[in-house]
């Protein structure tokens, strides 16, 4: 068990959200931008299925395939040059954060 908590520590973070944007949003939920990510996934993916769908009878049908790959390669793309903001919310790793310290910071201020 320790050889994967090891392994999956050196994982390249951005490779991975690319990955996880086979669903458009899920990349960027992983890298911790959650307004960006739950925005992808409801209205984000809501929008492009309308807009390939009306674009459909005008294309005979090559924007139902064009246009989710394009929609996928362009959020994955997004995902993979975002920021990584994890470890920057101390409150969703409570099991890493040191509570010591942060009593200690508030104790000095």
């Amino acid at each position: 068990m320790k050889e994967i908590i090891e392994a999956w520590k050196r994982v390249d973070r951005n490779k991975l959200a690319a990955a996880l944007s086979v669903i458009p949003g899920l990349g960027h939920l992983y890298k911790h931008h959650y307004l960006a990510g739950f925005g992808l996934l409801t209205v984000g993916n809501v929008l492009a299925g309308f807009i390939a769908t009306l674009m459909a009878l005008g294309t005979f049908g090559v924007s139902l395939f064009a246009v989710p790959l394009a929609w996928i390669a362009a959020v994955g793309w997004s995902a993979y040059m975002a920021s990584d903001e994890h470890g920057h919310h101390p409150w969703l790793h409570v099991w890493n954060y040191h509570w010591a310290d942060f009593i200690h910071r508030t104790k000095k201020a």
